[in-house]
């Protein structure tokens, strides 16, 4: 306290006007604690590490050798502790402390945290395996706080996992460790490991397993057919890890060259799947019989045949006849048939006639409706047509192209079975 013409007025006391601030940093930023003290009078300020006791700074005097580290005073009650490129060791406690008897002093905490890392790993560049064998992606991650390591697929397929017997399907997996067993093609690919925390940025790795096999060859069409001088293109589908090399020959063994005849072309599908493609340009007649492709890695070799047949193009000028087999479905009926005698005027006679297999006599006897043959369009007859409906088509024999020409039969045969009825008919008088 003073003493002022005999009044003790109280001594004025430093005060903090506003708490230590708490700091989370990513590692290599710059942070500042900034402390306020007013009525500090000849006190002085001094800079802590709490947690390990050891002095910073006093007043604008650095203390520690630490070069990261400098204060700063703006010449009235502002005082502020600078640590640049903060490190992990830089993590703790921090005191502004004024050297009052008792002392007064405020405290903030910085939490140095670092960003997820993954370690390399030189076992990530050769992840190679046999079809049906097993590989071991591990994927090492760092920071602060620890991340979580997730597996998931490139291409957004599902990730097959399989031990004592039992498969599972995922999208993702987490663990640090990704166990491939019985490995089939399909699975072949790139699987890719993502690290993250709280602290951003997330990271990833890429892992590409290859998984090695024979060729195969698939042939979606075996049989292709073609006009002449017309272009057409032939196709394989090749399937082989390693990589194979692909080529296509003539049956007779002659190998293929791309020319202006020849143009050939490889489509990738997958990772281990692609589409061959062989144009056979302007066709001739010595262009027609079996083309091969053949695909060769170093653990085999497939091939395949695909046999091109000459088209041939029907001649539009050419009339002709399609015929198919038809059966006529109408009821039984019995058919009252009357037949006048031209012997010397006599009465007529009425005979009732049965026909066979539902055919109406009447209809046998008209040349129009005679024998089973459909005459469709694009045919050429030159007899006279029927208004009654054409029959119902038969299930049984297929449509046959046949020339035109054929129709003159259809006549003869009409006329000899006509001859045939009469003949029966006449023997019924006697």
């Amino acid at each position: 306290m003073n003493e002022d013409k005999g009044q003790i007025t109280p001594e004025v006391v430093p005060e903090f006007l506003a708490p230590l601030e708490n700091h989370t940093v990513i590692q290599g930023r710059d942070v500042s604690f900034t402390c306020v003290v007013n009525h500090l009078q000849s006190y002085r300020v001094a800079w802590i590490k709490s947690d390990s006791r050891a002095i910073l700074a006093i007043h604008t005097r650095m203390v520690t050798h630490n070069p990261r580290l400098s204060v700063t005073h703006n010449g009235h009650n502002t005082w502020k502790l600078h640590i640049s490129n903060v490190q992990k060791n830089d993590s703790g406690s921090y005191m502004c402390q004024v050297n009052t008897d008792p002392m007064r002093s405020q405290m903030g905490y910085m939490e140095v945290v670092i960003p997820p890392d993954i370690m390399d790993d030189e076992s990530a560049n050769g992840l190679v395996t046999q079809e049906g064998g097993n590989l071991r992606l591990r994927c090492i991650a760092t920071g602060l706080p620890k991340p979580t390591v997730n597996w998931k697929r490139e291409d957004g397929r599902k990730i097959v996992l399989r031990e004592d017997g039992k498969k599972q399907i995922l999208d993702t997996y987490e663990g640090e460790t990704l166990e491939l067993t019985g490995i089939l093609r399909q699975e072949m690919g790139t699987y890719l490991c993502i690290a993250s925390s709280s602290v951003p940025p997330r990271v990833s790795k890429r892992y590409t397993v290859s998984v090695h096999f024979e060729p195969l060859i698939r042939i979606p069409n075996q049989l292709v057919g073609a006009p002449v001088d017309s272009d057409v293109v032939l196709q394989c589908y090749v399937e082989a890890s390693p990589q194979a090399m692909n080529t296509w020959y003539r049956d007779s063994g002659e190998k293929l060259p791309p020319n202006d005849k020849y143009t050939m072309s490889e489509e990738q599908l997958s990772d281990y799947s692609w589409q061959m493609n062989l144009t056979v340009k302007s066709l001739k007649k010595g262009d027609f019989g079996g083309y091969v492709c053949s695909t060769v890695n170093a653990l085999g070799k497939a091939e395949g045949c695909v046999r091109l047949q000459e088209l041939q193009l029907v001649d539009k000028t050419t009339p002709s006849i399609l015929m198919k087999n038809t059966e006529i479905r109408q009821r039984k009926k019995t058919i009252m048939k009357e037949k006048k005698k031209t012997n010397g005027g006599n009465t007529n006679n009425r005979r009732k006639v049965h026909t066979l297999d539902g055919y109406d006599s009447d209809s046998i006897g008209n040349e129009d409706d005679l024998g089973t043959t459909q005459i469709m369009a694009g045919s050429t007859l030159h007899e006279g047509k029927t208004d009654r409906p054409l029959p119902l088509p038969s299930i049984s024999p297929p449509w046959i192209n046949v020339n035109a020409a054929s129709s003159r039969q259809g006549p003869i045969v009409r006329n000899i079975i006509f001859l045939l009825l009469l003949l029966l008919r006449l023997m019924s008088f006697f």
